[in-house]
């Protein structure tokens, strides 16, 4: 399979799009205010390839920021496009269509992965997908886009999640998550008077969240957002961290990007050395996909952050160029299989 990546900084899709001739699959990544007339004008250039869009910024060897973006896969490799819709109340109501796509693809664990972009709900629609692709071990790799809409086959949903099945017929696929974060000390915090619609805690241990998060770390109510970048929440997942970011301080508790649950058990972590972490991640894979020929990531918008306070990004995108075919999303949220993560990268990579 190839992979191919077009963008115009200025919005212009067709500028975008101009060398791009019978793709398979389409991922649109747009800007807030454009996003509906681009949906409309790419299913008008390439009607009936299976696509799927959500709003956010993008990047091959460059970011782009605020104007329009297009990955598609070509050549060895077929698709399904799709969508499951009222996410927020009940998306398993709409599950049957993800059944039927994966068997319409023949979808395999070994050279089938699936890719998500969600409008919010993210864990609950995690749970729901991954009911589906489990019993047949398929990956997953997705994000959540801004805006609170998406878009799947020439169509925009509010309150949706719009997923592809993508099968490579030229080999195998794998999905990475990488983590830049580590432990911090040996605190162990018991989440209490929870807000599960709004991601909020109100209470670590008994003491109010906002408290107990300025104590240790000794920063003031303003300088808690920039912090969580160095030093956000994890909670344990078996033998992984979950990474869990602060949005935003509400009264004395804390409104995060992924939800707590009462009595969910809770660590701080802190930032390692993310240049190591990167090169490591890129070692794996160039040892494990000798030949690769696509690479498609989702990075968290605080990484991306992070990244440009430390003059990083733009190393960080020419030393993953390197792998080859390499583009992605710059999400609020990142999935990895049936996990919902923050201030994580994940992707997948096409033999």
């Amino acid at each position: 399979m190839r992979q191919f990546f077009g963008t115009s900084q200025s919005g212009d899709l067709a500028a975008a799009v101009r060398s791009l001739n019978n793709p398979k699959f389409i991922m649109l990544l747009s800007n807030s205010k454009q996003f509906e007339a681009h949906v409309k004008t790419l299913e008008s250039l390439y009607p009936q390839v299976p696509s799927i869009g959500c709003i956010g910024m993008s990047y091959d060897t460059n970011i782009t920021e605020n104007g329009v973006s297009v990955i598609a896969f070509l050549d060895d490799v077929s698709a399904t496009a799709n969508v499951l819709e009222q996410v927020s109340v009940m998306p398993v109501k709409y599950i049957e269509r993800m059944e039927k796509d994966v068997t319409k693809i023949g979808a395999s664990a070994q050279d089938t992965v699936c890719i998500d972009f969600c409008s919010g709900n993210d864990a609950c629609v995690l749970t729901t997908i991954y009911s589906c692709l489990k019993h047949r071990g398929i990956q997953l790799v997705g994000g959540t886009g801004d805006g609170g809409k998406v878009s799947a086959n020439g169509k925009v949903y509010n309150d949706a999640v719009a997923y592809a099945l993508v099968k490579n017929h030229g080999g195998r696929v794998k999905t990475y998550k990488e983590n830049i974060y580590h432990k911090l000390g040996n605190y162990r915090f018991i989440a209490s008077n929870t807000d599960r619609a709004n991601y909020i805690i109100g209470a670590l241990n008994g003491i109010p969240a906002k408290q107990v998060y300025k104590d240790i770390l000794h920063v003031t109510d303003e300088g808690i957002l920039t912090q969580t970048f160095k030093n956000p929440f994890g909670k344990i997942d078996g033998n992984d961290t979950c990474i869990i970011s602060i949005k935003e301080v509400s009264g004395n508790a804390l409104a995060c990007f992924r939800q707590v649950n009462d009595s969910d058990v809770l660590i701080l972590l802190e930032l390692g050395d993310y240049r190591a972490t990167v090169r490591n991640t890129i070692e794996t894979i160039r040892r494990e996909f000798p030949k690769r020929s696509a690479v498609f990531s989702v990075n968290c918008l605080f990484r991306y952050k992070l990244f440009c306070e430390h003059n990083y990004m733009n190393a960080y995108l020419k030393d993953m160029g390197a792998l080859g075919a390499h583009a992605g999303l710059v999400g609020y949220g990142e999935h990895y299989n049936n996990r919902f993560v923050n201030q994580s990268m994940t992707c997948v990579v096409f033999e």
